[in-house]
């Protein structure tokens, strides 16, 4: 006992003596970085230049083989979607075993096998992994393509297509590509409707006899495996795998502008503005100025606690973040971007924002603080990587493809460390092309347009740019035309009543019965939705194969849910909205409603009157109804999503048709997890003998 006494007096003392000689005003100064030594892959190329990658860890019985071919980059052209069709048709079982045996099979041993166009991936149980090498290697090597795999591709990627043409972020993501390397690049072209429907299955063939090669290849293989029985096992599957000389394509690379510009893509149906602002950049991983950029990089939008997110989210409240980033390229250039995701009302003062961080990182030190945090944070990823066997792997790899010094790791911290903060600031500098930035706004042209082109920064506006949804210069749209004398609210919804049908009629419609399908996830859908006078609603979707997979249901006091089995009741909100109802046409009972006729805009291409609608409790709903026809062709409203956060809901209507005197959209477009989904009606009547029992 006196002995453990003693001992916490001596170590009492101790420590008061060490904080007598601390001066805790003083920040210490960083230690030397730590050696790293890092270990090396058991590595071997095969004679057709396959080089093999192998990290042998046995903490767990699980093996990974992952196969990318390092070709140069490949433009498409005409044919721009046909690597993404070989992704698709690759693992479709092989010459010697057909599709379902295979994919049966790789279920049964509980193994993943992916594929790419210019890769695959394995992964199992180590006491399978033999056989699960050899399916990768048989689907990879000798594949079985077939017209009726390619037209069910063809078909899901024309549906992806059809659906992002109303995808304001998608349609943002393309035009930026496109402006910043060329509509030709491979980084720049884009698949159309056109160019995936001209892709035959020659043309899949072609091109993965012309690139699935092993010049460029390299196959990792890491996990509870055996070097020398993994080496013997690849060269019996991969020695045969013939090689053929590569022929790099030629395309041109688009140029930064000569002085900041704004780029503006009009996207009416945008409830907020799509903003980057970049520039291209040439920079390798063995370029001396890469630890400087990408520190500059993190400290100006590397994540939560770096400027752009301080100044756009915590201080302004504009967006839910702003990042920036910045890429690294061998073969071709790369590309600077911050962006941010912002309301349309503060468009324009978001791009300033921005503006001044890249000013501010590019004309001043900075601090001490930032510097060391940073480098902090490299230092914790790095030593924390180095713990995982594919870091190994992935370092070796980097090496060779970036043809990087040997010692490029080993001394990774210390060239992290290294960074001073001029090296930061000429960095940023030399990248970060203040005077010569494409600041790209995708966003709703009539509520942003103007106060873009009249944005001031240091003094001057900066010159605006406009651009189509495939990135070519067009001409300023005209965003507000004026509104014809004698056009009001109350007069756009009475031509609306009378084009589907009138009053009288309309009235005399107790109920609405509809069956309509849709193709979803390469998936066939159905919804029934049954409505009786005034609020009743029952809909039910169901999916071919699962059968209902999403009810809800509405008797006009008691409503509830079931989605898969789970059935639960409808949420006071929803059930307080239903019972609100007081018909089935909203618009014949919009005299307690305040009306506002908000202009006249583009939609699909024809002129729409905007009429915002606001009950009694201030819920706004905005229709679109089509200036010539009068029929209504889009609703807007704010609905509350799943955490509470308001999500804006657009529902599109579409291909009118006649059923007893009254006129209902046979094409509906609807929002659905995440997506557009558009819905055919096939069936539909009025005035059915529904009951109260038909919604309980």
């Amino acid at each position: 006992m006196k002995t453990k006494i003693y001992s916490l007096l001596v170590l009492l003392l101790a420590t008061l003596t060490m904080q007598a000689q601390i001066d805790r005003s003083v920040q210490p100064k960083p230690g030397p970085a730590p050696k790293i030594n890092i270990g090396k892959p058991t590595t071997f190329t095969l004679k057709n230049g396959l080089t093999v990658m192998i990290v042998e860890n046995n903490k767990l019985p699980r093996v990974s083989a992952t196969l990318r071919i390092d070709n140069p980059l490949i433009v498409e052209g005409k044919k721009a979607g046909v690597s993404g069709l070989l992704s698709s048709l690759l693992g479709n079982g092989s010459t010697t075993i057909s599709k379902d045996d295979f994919n049966e099979e790789v279920d049964y041993l509980g193994a993943s096998l992916n594929f790419g166009s210019q890769s695959a991936f394995a992964n199992s149980l180590s006491k399978y992994f033999p056989r699960i090498m050899e399916l990768m290697a048989d689907a990879a090597l000798h594949p079985n393509f077939t017209q009726e795999d390619l037209d069910s591709e063809r078909a899901k990627v024309l549906e992806n297509l059809k659906s992002e043409k109303k995808d304001v972020k998608a349609i943002a993501r393309r035009v930026e590509s496109v402006l910043a390397y060329g509509a030709n690049h491979p980084y720049g072209e884009f698949t159309t409707e056109e160019s995936v429907k001209s892709v035959t299955l020659d043309d899949v063939k072609t091109f993965y006899e012309k690139y699935f090669k092993p010049n460029n290849a390299f196959l990792v293989i890491i996990g509870d495996v055996k070097a020398r029985k993994a080496k013997k096992l690849v060269k019996k599957l991969f020695n045969d795998w013939d090689n053929e000389a590569i022929t790099a394509d030629t395309y041109d690379t688009a140029k930064n502008p000569t002085s900041t510009e704004v780029n503006f893509i009009n996207m009416e149906n945008a409830v907020q503005s799509e903003i980057s602002v970049q520039n291209t950049v040439n920079l390798t991983m063995k370029d001396p100025d890469y630890f400087p950029v990408l520190i500059a990089n993190n400290i100006l939008g590397g994540g939560g606690d770096a400027r752009l997110f301080n100044n756009l989210r915590e201080d302004k409240k504009f967006t839910y973040g702003s990042y920036s980033s910045i890429g690294n390229n061998r073969k071709t250039t790369s590309r600077f971007r911050a962006s941010a995701s912002v309301r349309n009302e503060v468009t324009d003062s978001a791009v300033v924002e921005i503006l001044k961080e890249i000013k501010k990182i590019t004309t001043e030190l900075v601090s001490d603080e930032e510097l060391n945090k940073v480098k902090a944070k490299y230092v914790g990823r790095f030593v924390t990587g180095v713990e995982r066997p594919s870091t190994i792997a992935n370092y070796a790899l980097n090496i060779i493809t970036e043809d990087l010094p040997k010692d490029f790791y080993e001394t990774y911290l210390e060239r992290i460390e290294a960074v001073t903060k001029e090296d930061v600031l000429r960095a940023a500098k030399k990248y970060f092309l203040r005077e010569n930035l494409r600041i790209i706004v995708t966003g709703k042209g009539s509520e942003v347009a103007d106060r873009l082109e009249n944005m001031m920064f240091e003094g001057k506006k900066i010159p605006a740019k406009y651009y189509d949804q495939f990135g070519e210069p067009t001409k300023k749209p005209e965003f507000k035309k004026p509104i014809p004398a004698g056009v009001t609210a109350q007069s756009v919804i009475d031509n609306y009543i009378k084009a589907i049908g009138g009053k009288d009629k309309l009235m005399s419609v107790s109920s609405i019965v509809q069956e309509m399908g849709t193709s979803f996830q390469g998936m066939d859908m159905s919804m029934n939705m049954k409505q009786k006078s005034p609020n009743m609603l029952a809909v039910d979707m169901s999916i071919a194969g699962m059968g209902s997979v999403f009810k809800q249901a509405f008797d006009s006091e008691n409503g509830y849910m079931e989605q898969q089995g789970q059935k639960m009741d409808m949420p006071k909100e929803m059930l307080d909205g239903l019972k609100a109802k007081k018909g089935l046409f909203p618009e014949l009972f919009y005299s307690d409603s305040k009306l506002t006729l908000k202009g006249i805009e583009s939609v699909e291409g024809k002129d729409a009157y905007i009429v915002e609608v606001e009950d009694s409790k201030g819920e706004k709903i905005i229709n679109y109804y089509d200036v010539a026809s009068g029929l209504k062709v889009k609703k807007v409203e704010t609905a509350k999503g799943p955490r509470g956060q308001k999500v804006v809901q657009e529902t599109s209507y579409g291909d009118y048709q006649d059923i007893d005197g009254v006129k209902f959209p046979y094409k509906m477009v609807l929002p659905m997890m995440g997506q557009k989904v558009e819905f055919t009606t096939v069936n539909a009547k009025i005035n059915a003998p529904l009951t109260k029992k038909d919604f309980q």
